[in-house]
């Protein structure tokens, strides 16, 4: 369903200002007739309506219109599809978190995260192991009606989605029935580029074998670091379970597996997480990370962000798609591992 020009103004004017909670994006939307009222509205206005005091931010109506003005033209040229949070198509999934986006913008077939979904996600700094079991792994979702979604990043990322896609073009070669499942890469900028642009025919192949590409930001907006964190949450949103393939500490991966947890969703490690070659990165990165901790670059938390804090926690291991099937099923906590067993990994 789409909304006409006016309406779209005013949804992308709302959207777009960062101090502003879901919440409170969809009060304001409910009280307004216009993108003229908000852009009059004082930071006094906004917070007697809100009921909440943001005193502190930065905000100017006017300013935010024109911004939102250009942004529409960029969409309407482009031809970006886009869905909003009341809007019956948006990924049922993604709205039971609080801080979901008001829009959603994408390119490609959003009902394919309508079915059975599953978040695959790992390091970039992948393993030849961890790479081939990512590509089985998605592989083997797609062909069982799962969408498997990630975030199109170099890695564990970009061999989930060349998975996906290949089950996709097997079953055109075999001019078999085509898989139910697909994919969906979350992207950190907007959806009118890809990130990494080396990743251009993959976001094409995603499109065209019945995936889609998503992201909250308007187009035309940059990737830049702090909205790859924000995009992990998205990923662990749109899918019941997270599956790390490889990640050591500080991962980004592990962002996202923080972010699963936090909306309830499960977390499940891939074997290849914890193989002889991953444990040689694992080395290299905690050793890296242990001088930017001495210097005062990274904090604490990033590195002590580890896999065996999940496991430790109760986090299963896997070691494939059929046994993630079989694990999910299981009653929580019968793959938990002892202390004993940690100590293999």
């Amino acid at each position: 369903m789409e909304c006409n020009e006016k309406d779209l103004l005013l949804l992308i004017a709302l959207h777009r200002i960062r101090f502003l909670t879901l919440a409170e994006k969809i009060i304001l939307l409910k009280k307004l007739d216009s993108f003229n009222a908000l852009a009059l509205m004082s930071i006094e206005d906004i917070i007697s309506t809100c009921g909440r005091n943001i005193s502190k931010a930065v905000w100017n109506g006017k300013e935010n219109l024109r911004a939102a003005q250009k942004e529409l033209a960029i969409i309407q040229a482009k031809k970006i599809n886009y869905v909003t949070y009341l809007n019956p198509e948006y990924p049922a999934l993604l709205r039971e978190i609080s801080d979901a986006p008001l829009l959603l913008f994408y390119r490609g077939n959003l009902n394919c995260l309508a079915g059975k979904t599953v978040s695959v996600v790992g390091t970039r700094k992948i393993t030849a192991e961890a790479k081939k079991d990512s590509v089985k792994f998605a592989y083997d979702a797609v062909n069982a009606g799962y969408t498997v979604v990630s975030g199109l990043a170099n890695g564990v990322d970009g061999a989930a989605h060349i998975g996906a896609v290949t089950a996709y073009y097997d079953s055109v070669e075999k001019s078999a029935s085509l898989p139910e499942g697909k994919t969906a890469a979350v992207l950190p900028c907007g959806c009118d580029t890809v990130t990494p642009a080396s990743h251009a025919r993959l976001a094409e192949q995603i499109i065209i074998s019945g995936g889609c590409l998503i992201s909250e930001y308007v187009p035309g907006t940059p990737a830049e670091n702090w909205r790859f964190v924000q995009r992990n949450r998205i990923i662990a949103a749109l899918s019941p379970a997270t599956v790390v393939m490889q990640a050591p500490a500080g991962s980004g991966a592990l962002i996202t597996a923080d972010f699963a947890l936090g909306y309830g969703r499960d977390v499940v490690f891939h074997k290849a997480a914890f193989s002889e070659m991953a444990a040689a990165v694992k080395k290299a990165v905690e050793k890296d990370l242990d001088a930017k901790l001495a210097l005062g670059k990274v904090s604490k938390y990033k590195r002590e962000n580890t896999p065996e804090k999940y496991l430790e926690a109760g986090a299963p291991v896997v070691n494939d798609f059929q046994d993630f099937c079989r694990c999910i099923a299981e009653i929580p906590g019968t793959r938990s591992l002892n202390n004993e067993q940690l100590k293999l990994f």
